[in-house]
Formats: structure tokens, sequence, C-alpha cells
């Protein structure tokens, strides 16, 4: 299951974990953000082990959300070594998004 990252433990979960991450920046409203996030869920689950994968609520992590300058959902981003390598933006299929997974590893 993808973990709630937000403004309180994203340095915790993201940047200090010694793992590649991937965020998904999605709002409840959004209607593509609901197509992408059982993508996310899977990829959660298949990865849990070697990629941090988390949903930001964009509404209740306005800290996190500006840090990046996410200005449409759902954007997805990739990190490695604590640094954003990569950005997908708009509902993509779930090989685009697991090609970028492989690509941190």
């Amino acid at each position: 299951m993808a973990i709630e990252i937000n403004d309180n433990n994203f340095q915790e979960l993201v940047i200090d974990s010694g793992k590649p991450a991937m965020l998904d920046f999605w709002a409840e409203w959004c209607g593509p953000c609901r197509m992408v996030a059982p993508i996310v869920e899977e990829l959660s689950v298949e990865y849990a082990d070697q990629i941090v994968i988390g949903k930001v609520d964009v509404d209740n992590s306005p800290n996190v959300t500006a840090k990046f300058g996410i200005r449409s959902i759902p954007t997805l981003l990739y990190f490695k070594n604590g640094e954003v390598v990569d950005k997908q933006l708009g509902a993509v299929p779930r090989n685009t998004i697991e090609e970028k997974l492989k690509a941190l590893l």
C-alpha cells in the first residue's frame, strides 16, 4: 500500500529513507488522479522492498506541493539520492510508470 506522505513526514520517509522514491501528487476531487491511483497502489505492493511509493494529497500538504512547484495533478515525481530525477504529468498507463520505477533501481 502506498504510504501517505505529508509536510511532516516528507523528509524522513523520502529524503532520509536511503531508497529511491516515487510520489503521486493527487487530490480527492481530481478525476485523472483516480485513474492513476489503482496503478500506484499495485506498484507500491510490487516494489515495496525496493522503492518508497507514496501519495501526497496536495490539499493537505501545501509545503511539499509548493516546494516542488506542483501546478497540475496528477504529477508523479521520481527521487534518487534525495533528488528529483524524473517527472510525469497527467494520467499515464502502468507500463510508463513502471519503466520509470525500474530506471530508479
